[in-house]
């Protein structure tokens, strides 16, 4: 048993609070990406203590409309207080919006508007390499924002720039907003794209594996020479099969009904991995 795999089931319900609490949230991403952004923070050199110190590793949420998912990742590393978040979120005047700004602790960059986050860690990470810094910079980004023109900037300055402290993840979930990705705009070999970038390309079977997820991020790390980038195959709506491979639940608010079942199912997935 994988106690950070379990643990996974405690932070979809923090998210799900948050998001019934806050009257909306973007449920069906922030439950396929829950893995991808715990196994990325329990990896970076980066504590509330060490949050200003020039040599921590950063993490950018390209996709930030999944904001609670971040929330809930950086309340249980000790940045901020779930309870806070749970109570503000989406409130008028909290400083816990639907998207990541600046001004919260552990948050790097505002982000929102799609294909950002990738261009400003290939920034964050060239600033390393001139810096001499030896810190890494992570990147989530959705299979949907790929259609931006920016991501594809980025992607060939990193393999230029040949960033070898630069790991970017691909939430690969197949839904977005309007439907399924390959319908909407086609994200086809994936792999084939960013290898002719120059980059690393490794791809995860299952994203929501915490063991697989951090082979890959082993391998990352040791690779030279170029950027990497995970094409981590996930399930959106992950934990719930109410919610689990629907483009409806992409921005969806549970009702009381819903909320009850999605929560009795995630105790229940928790108890079978706990008895595994």
């Amino acid at each position: 048993m994988n106690a950070l795999a379990v643990k996974a089931y405690d932070l979809r319900q923090d998210v799900l609070d948050i998001i019934v609490n806050g009257g909306g949230g973007h449920i069906g991403g922030d439950m396929s990406s829950v893995e991808i952004m715990m196994t990325i923070y329990d990896r970076m050199n980066v504590s509330p203590e060490t949050q200003n110190d020039p040599d921590r590793d950063r993490f950018v949420l390209s996709k930030g409309h999944c904001v609670e998912t971040l929330y809930a990742v950086l309340a249980d590393k000790g940045f901020i207080d779930i309870n806070d978040v749970k109570a503000n979120f989406s409130k008028f005047g909290s400083e816990y919006i639907g998207h990541p700004h600046n001004t919260i602790p552990g948050i790097e960059m505002n982000s929102g508007s799609l294909g950002h986050g990738l261009p400003v860690s290939v920034g964050m990470a060239l600033a390393g390499k001139m810096d001499k810094r030896d810190y890494r910079v992570y990147t989530v980004m959705g299979d949907g924002e790929l259609a931006e023109g920016s991501v594809w900037e980025g992607a060939m300055a990193g393999g230029h720039y040949k960033l070898d402290n630069l790991c970017a993840v691909v939430d690969r979930n197949h839904l977005q907003i309007s439907g399924n990705t390959e319908d909407v705009m086609k994200d086809g070999d994936l792999h084939g794209r960013f290898a002719a970038f120059g980059w690393h390309v490794i791809d995860v079977q299952d994203g929501n594996d915490v063991d697989q997820l951090n082979a890959a991020f082993d391998e990352a790390e040791k690779t030279k020479g170029q950027p990497t980038v995970i094409i981590a195959n996930t399930v959106k709506g992950k934990g719930a099969s109410i919610m689990e491979n629907k483009a409806s639940w992409h921005h969806h608010l549970p009702n009381a009904e819903e909320y009850a079942q999605i929560s009795k199912e995630l105790k229940e997935r928790k108890e079978a991995m706990l008895h595994e």
